[in-house]
């Protein structure tokens, strides 16, 4: 059984542990099936399938991600924003992400890089 995010700042650790272990559609399993992510840089990927396929080519690439320090979480009922301070100076990273009926969290929405 595939691990869920109790809260919306355990997907960001969940990412970089399945990016590192090549687990692209564990990946995909943390966010909502509509979901909307800004990447590659200038483009928009949409749904769960496509996000997927995005971080198997990404994965391809043998990258190593790590954790990076949380801005703090903001809230707004069953929706939060998180953020992070990019280890690799990219500008910055910022999601939201939706509570679920069983009270796990996906991602509705990442811009996973900022100018």
């Amino acid at each position: 059984m595939t691990k869920t995010a109790k809260t919306p700042e355990d997907l960001a650790r969940l990412i970089v542990e399945r990016v590192n272990a090549g687990d692209a559609a564990g990946i995909a399993d943390l966010y909502a099936p509509d979901a909307v992510m800004a990447f590659p840089p200038g483009k928009e990927t949409v749904g769960r399938d496509a996000i997927r396929a995005v971080f198997e080519q990404l994965i391809a690439a043998k990258p190593e991600f790590k954790v990076e320090e949380p801005l703090p979480t903001l809230y707004y009922g069953d929706l939060a924003m998180t953020s992070t301070r990019p280890s690799d100076g990219t500008g910055g990273r910022v999601q939201i992400a939706r509570r679920q009926a069983d009270g796990s969290w996906l991602r509705i929405l990442d811009r996973p890089e900022t100018p």
